[in-house]
């Protein structure tokens, strides 16, 4: 399993930060990689997280941790439309999940670890749509998501801390490849 280094989406990434080292949007960091074997469920998964942690210096990470769950794709992708904004420029969504005290640390969901950075800019219903455009130009039909815990390893100790932790694996049979979405951000 290797990391993909030249994927247009990477190319497309860099105008939502320039500046970055990493291919992000709001808070979500991508990693598009690839395989020289079939897909075998939940292990190719796995590896693939492998391959992401092993080369992000410095992190510790202990995958036979890490627990994961499949997840349907009309959920993952679900994109609120903004109901409001107010005049301090709070958005209210649409959406069943909002953020508050008891749910900060835990999983946000996909479209609010996009749309919503702690840092910089807000992003709109269609930005996220538009990213997973890119990403994934023959649809959402055909992919395999997993959504993983996140206590097996020390990168995600800073969303613990309070936005919150996120890591999802997702294959694409369509394209025959691995996308790897991870969230740490704490303020």
């Amino acid at each position: 399993m290797r990391e993909i280094e030249n994927d247009c989406f990477y190319d497309f990434v860099k105008q939502y930060d320039p500046d970055s080292e990493c291919h992000c949007v709001g808070e979500v960091d991508y990693h598009i990689l690839t395989d020289n074997k079939p897909c075998e469920g939940v292990q190719s998964h796995r590896d693939a997280l492998i391959a992401v942690f092993d080369h992000l210096h410095p992190v510790t990470f202990d995958i036979n941790k890490a627990q994961s769950k499949p997840l349907d794709q009309s959920e993952f992708f679900y994109c609120p439309n903004i109901v409001k904004i107010d005049h301090y420029g709070n958005v209210t969504y649409d959406a069943e999940w909002k953020p508050n005290d008891e749910n900060f640390g835990t999983t946000v969901p996909y479209w609010y670890a996009l749309m919503e950075p702690i840092h910089g800019g807000r992003n709109s219903p269609e930005d996220f749509k538009k990213v997973n455009e890119v990403l994934f130009p023959n649809g959402t039909d055909n992919l395999d998501i997993y959504e993983w815990t996140t206590d097996w390893s020390d990168y995600f100790d800073d969303g613990h801390e309070w936005y919150g932790a996120c890591c999802w694996s997702i294959y694409d049979k369509s394209m025959d490849r691995y996308v790897v979405m991870l969230v740490s951000a704490t303020d």
